[in-house]
């Protein structure tokens, strides 16, 4: 997959300079200048009408970059497109939008203009090279207790920071499906650094999901805000909670995995059209075959094979002692399988203290 030409990089620095303690308000010329390409732009080219754009952005698809993604397939149930139609919205697509091959000196250079999110803990950072990696999806699994909600909270809240304080001067999106979301404990974290607490709530777009099919139907929504607006995280608390409801026994596992599956392929685009970092938290499940007893630690991940493909970096969380907490690397393309210590303090994520 080539790296899109919009990741949230380390250009919005010219724009930090100007607000430094404060969630910064992003211009709008700014933000065309380094963001996605809205759809709008193929309006009145190769006969492409405003009423077909109307159609598009009710599909969810609000950049010329979802344009350029969408199977030819997907583009043909929107009612009135034909098959020429269709044809000359993927040609004046890939005409802005590149889709080719790119050495990987070039790749290296785009990469190497990413951003990461703080986590609040110096050591979970550490971990991270960073912090969590802009333009992907990072998976948090673990038990119940171990912290998952509680990082998406301070990310909400670190997200918004300036560049220079490990942030990145956007808003977040918060899709909640299990009503863990607690806006309380963003003013305690704003509080930590020093933001105002209804800039920073006020900058947290959140949703709850009642059911798997409302849950993907929030993404369109996600879409069409992500090109209104400057968004720099996007959480999902949790991804499979509702599948494990909503689909039930070994009969309708081929459809739950092909919903999960269309569901996170969505996420992902999402990530690679609006350079966002994409967090969501999984739940496990106790192994009870006959391997799970010589097995230190019989817990998996559920989703199976789809959501271990689907997540570019996962991270286990474990419990420990008191308030500590550990997270260890499960799975990466670039980082070390190795563990670390943080804590969940009154004010958010942070370092574990030596006792």
């Amino acid at each position: 997959r080539t790296q899109p030409s919009n990741q949230i990089s380390r250009n919005w620095e010219t724009m930090a300079s100007k607000q430094k303690h404060k969630p910064v308000e992003v211009e709008q010329e700014e933000e065309e200048s380094v963001g996605p390409i809205l759809v709008e732009k193929l309006e009145g080219i190769n006969g492409i009408t405003a009423a077909d754009i109307k159609k598009l952005k009710e599909k969810g698809l609000c950049t010329v970059e979802s344009v350029a993604y969408t199977l030819k397939k997907e583009l043909l149930t929107i009612k009135g497109f034909s098959d020429g139609k269709v044809d000359k919205l993927h040609l004046e697509a890939a005409k802005l939008i590149p889709m080719g091959f790119t050495t990987a000196a070039e790749f290296h250079k785009t990469r190497s203009d990413n951003i990461q999110l703080t986590t609040g803990s110096k050591e979970l950072d550490k971990l991270l090279q960073g912090g969590m990696e802009t333009g992907s999806i990072t998976e948090l699994f673990g038990e119940f207790r171990t912290g998952k909600t509680q990082l998406c909270h301070t990310l909400c809240v670190t997200c918004q920071l300036p560049l220079d304080q490990g942030g990145g001067e956007g808003k977040a999106l918060y899709i909640d499906t299990e009503g863990n979301f607690r806006p309380e404990r963003l003013l305690s974290i704003a509080e930590r650094y020093k933001l105002d607490g209804n800039v920073v709530l006020d900058n947290v777009a959140y949703a709850r999901a009642y059911n798997s099919d409302h849950q993907s139907q929030l993404l369109v929504q996600a879409s069409a805000m992500m090109a209104e607006s400057r968004f720099a995280l996007l959480i999902v608390d949790s991804a499979t909670a509702l599948y494990r409801t909503d689909f039930s026994g070994r009969g309708e596992l081929a459809a739950r995995q092909m919903h999960l599956a269309r569901f996170l392929r969505t996420l992902l685009r999402i990530a690679d059209e609006f350079g966002v970092a994409v967090v969501i938290t999984n739940q496990v499940v106790a192994q009870v075959d006959g391997g799970s007893v010589f097995q230190a630690d019989p817990k998996k991940p559920i989703g199976g094979n789809i959501m271990a493909h689907a997540s570019t970096t996962r991270l286990y969380l474990k419990k420990g002692r008191d308030e500590t907490r550990i997270c260890k690397v499960y799975d990466s393309p670039c980082l070390p399988e190795e563990e670390c210590k943080f804590a969940i303090l009154p004010d958010g994520i942070g370092d574990a203290e030596e006792k």
